[in-house]
């Protein structure tokens, strides 16, 4: 992955849609800190698509873990009651 300042990107644009239409990642920096890459149209569409995937639940996660618990234990149950009442 290459890194580039924003002023130089500007500068040479198409040759770095060249870059990244070849696989390759260009970081683009602005005050020498990272603020920006440039990818292909395949590596954005494989993240919209990772991104976009069903994950599960912190709850349901925790439940595959291999243990000698019970699944139905309250522990596991939401508490849907109402928060206590403070004044604002």
């Amino acid at each position: 992955m290459s890194s580039i300042g924003v002023k130089e990107a500007k500068a040479g644009l198409s040759g770095l849609v060249d870059d990244t239409a070849s696989g390759e990642f260009v970081t683009i920096t602005k005050h020498g800190k990272p603020a920006a890459v440039l990818v292909s149209v395949e590596a954005a569409e494989a993240a919209k698509r990772a991104l976009a995937k069903d994950r599960p639940s912190l709850v349901a996660h925790l439940k595959l873990f291999p243990a000698d618990v019970d699944l139905d234990d309250a522990v596991f149950q939401r508490n849907r009651q109402p928060s206590r009442e403070i004044e604002l």
